[in-house]
């Protein structure tokens, strides 16, 4: 039988054997707060490659040690991460899986010991410290700090880069006038909003010439937030500056409820595929094969992104092949129990 979610997806370079991807998600494992790869992380990643994912991407990752989200997260601000993330890359790798790496900052939801920046002196609520607003040197220090982080990334054998642009971190910060009240060229109007988001694709894609992604909050969940025009508008310029593909998540702007469902933000990466005629992935509570696969025969985005249904299942595809009536060929150590 032959199935979309199951179908190989070419991006540029890069052609995944299927079109699932293991979502970015925090997992606070780094023993001695210094952002390296130890076993733990080499065997989490790896057995969701003999799982046969396609894509198998790392944790949001801080470009620069003030962009933490914990002290325990997964760093790439330093070439000594190097050869740790080489050796995750390889490891997953002999599996079939390809790599992607989510190059993040925190801003104002960093937990740093010393000063906490971000594009405005606003807390994310009324519990949270009240962060330093950036100056203009600061905004190319941390631009550069992507740029940085990127070229690690290729020297680390990753395929894929995405900037993490959403959840309320640094660039998700920049984007919104909920937490953007800046009256430079980096705040007021959608464009400036955009700029920070922009230099740092500019000068990312200048020293990384593979697939790029980008991780949106396609919904704030609040009236004052962006809206889908607004989201829409920022796709697009995406798309003209070589960005190859959105992924589309919602929320972390600011404290507020979100109601959660199945599929709830596919709708998202559906509006911004058709829109902005970009590639796009979803992602949020897709957990069978069934959902999967009617997202992409419907075509309502590119890729799947499995988060917490691959923390419980390392063998998700699998589990989705054998609801989809498909042969997946097995890892030949599991031939006898596939």
């Amino acid at each position: 039988m032959t199935t979309a979610l199951f179908s190989p997806f070419t991006i540029k370079n890069v052609t995944l054997k299927n079109r699932i991807v293991m979502s970015p998600m925090c997992m606070y494992s780094c023993d001695q707060e210094d952002g390296m790869v130890n076993d733990w992380h080499i065997v989490h990643y790896t057995s969701r490659a003999i799982g046969q994912a396609g894509l198998i991407m790392t944790e949001a990752t801080p470009v620069t040690r003030q962009g933490q989200i914990s002290p325990q997260d997964l760093a790439i601000w330093s070439d000594d991460h190097i050869p740790g993330l080489k050796r995750l890359t390889d490891a997953i790798k002999v599996h079939g899986a390809k790599t992607a790496v989510q190059l993040g900052h925190a801003g104002r939801k960093a937990i740093y010991d010393d000063e906490t920046i971000a594009p405005s002196a606003v807390g994310f609520d009324e519990k949270s410290k009240i962060p330093k607003e950036m100056t203009e040197a600061e905004i190319k220090e941390t631009i550069y700090g992507f740029k940085t982080a990127a070229e690690r990334a290729k020297k680390a054998g990753f395929d894929i880069i995405e900037l993490h642009a959403a959840h309320g971190y640094l660039i998700s910060q920049f984007l919104s006038p909920l937490s953007n009240k800046r009256t430079d060229e980096y705040g007021g109007n959608r464009e400036n909003r955009f700029r920070f988001l922009k230099e740092t694709i500019e000068q990312v894609k200048t020293v990384w010439e593979g697939p790029l992604f980008v991780r949106i909050s396609a919904d704030e969940y609040h009236q004052d937030g962006n809206s889908m025009d607004d989201i829409t508008a920022f796709s697009k310029r995406m798309s003209e500056l070589g960005v190859d593909l959105i992924d589309c998540s919602t929320g972390g702007i600011v404290r507020t409820p979100i109601e959660v469902y199945p599929g709830y933000q596919i709708r998202h990466a559906e509006t911004i595929k058709k829109e902005a005629n970009i590639a796009t992935g979803a992602v949020g509570l897709i957990t069978t094969g069934l959902q999967a696969e009617e997202i992409l025969q419907n075509k309502r985005a590119d890729l799947i992104f499995i988060g917490r249904a691959f923390l419980r299942d390392p063998y998700w595809p699998r589990t989705a092949a054998n609801e989809l009536g498909v042969e997946l060929e097995p890892p030949r150590q599991y031939i006898r129990s596939w």
